[in-house]
């Protein structure tokens, strides 16, 4: 099934991950393809269409998040050379600094995607694909779930049970948490079906433990990586044939047709803008 949206292609760039739409400047900030073990980040100014490099060589950055304060979250995968990190990153001057690089004394292992809740807590996914593909230490930790306060410098495991814990968002009010399980994909390239390849919904309690888990969509064919909540509670993940949408129910409703899709952002008057690594697209009316 496909939706009825109308799909532009607002510029040809390697954009990979991210996206962020930053609503007061009308502009997108994402990460590159890598390029060996280069990722950077770029904003494109919706405006006029130029793109413009905010921070070079950005650590094997992945993705990110817009904090109430306008500045960017960004998860740093790390290279064997430097380490994986949740950093803020100043979009005007392109400066950086370390949240969180570690959990009890444990290095992370290579941070995936985040996002940060209306109290601002960020909440981020740490799977080991930069071991898998070759470019981080044996792990040491597991593939969790985390819970970092900003307020108190805390950071907590608060899902554990995870192949590979991908994307994740909350619901319209916060009180639903979705994360991807992109377990079929393990090595570059590889998919199996065997593994978890799906979308598990838990309720947020008092803004920072997660319970009641339950299987909301099993996403076939391919895997979750990229997934966002629309204001009226749908749910958007990648696939291989595009993006699927989900009513709040599990039920899915409608398909964008796009193979390539990796990772999207929300923006005004309902428009999906989508990474597809050699373009960013606007889905119009999804």
């Amino acid at each position: 099934m496909s939706a009825t949206l109308e799909l532009v292609c607002v510029a040809e760039t390697d954009a990979h991950e991210g996206p962020v739409y930053a609503p007061d400047e009308d502009a997108l900030y994402f990460t590159t393809l890598p390029r060996g073990l280069r990722v950077d980040v770029r904003r494109l100014d919706l405006v006029s269409g130029e793109i413009e490099t905010v921070r070079a060589d950005a650590n094997m950055a992945n993705g990110m998040a817009l904090a109430s304060d306008g500045q960017l979250v960004v998860c740093e995968q790390g290279t064997c050379d430097t380490p994986a990190r949740i950093s803020v990153l100043d979009p005007a001057t392109g400066a950086s600094e370390t949240l969180v690089d570690s959990w009890r004394g444990l290095p992370l292992n290579s941070p995936n995607d985040v996002v940060t809740a209306a109290d601002g807590a960020i909440w981020f996914t740490d799977p080991s694909y930069g071991f898998l593909q070759g470019f981080r230490p044996a792990p040491r930790l597991g593939d969790y779930v985390y819970r970092h306060d900003p307020a108190t410098g805390r950071t907590e495991v608060v899902a554990d049970s995870f192949d590979k814990p991908n994307g994740l968002a909350f619901s319209p009010d916060g009180r639903v948490l979705y994360v991807g399980d992109s377990g079929a994909n393990h090595e570059p390239g590889t998919y199996d079906p065997q593994r978890p390849h799906r979308i598990v919904a838990f309720d947020v309690r008092r803004g920072r433990r997660l319970d009641n888990a339950r299987l909301f969509a099993v996403i076939a064919p391919g895997f979750p990586d990229g997934i966002k909540v629309g204001a009226e509670g749908r749910v958007y993940s990648s696939a291989f044939g595009g993006v699927q949408i989900f009513e709040p129910s599990g039920e899915l409703t409608g398909e964008i047709d796009l193979p390539g899709a990796v990772n999207f952002a929300l923006g005004p008057d309902g428009a999906l803008f989508i990474a597809t690594d050699a373009a960013i697209w606007s889905a119009k009316g999804a």
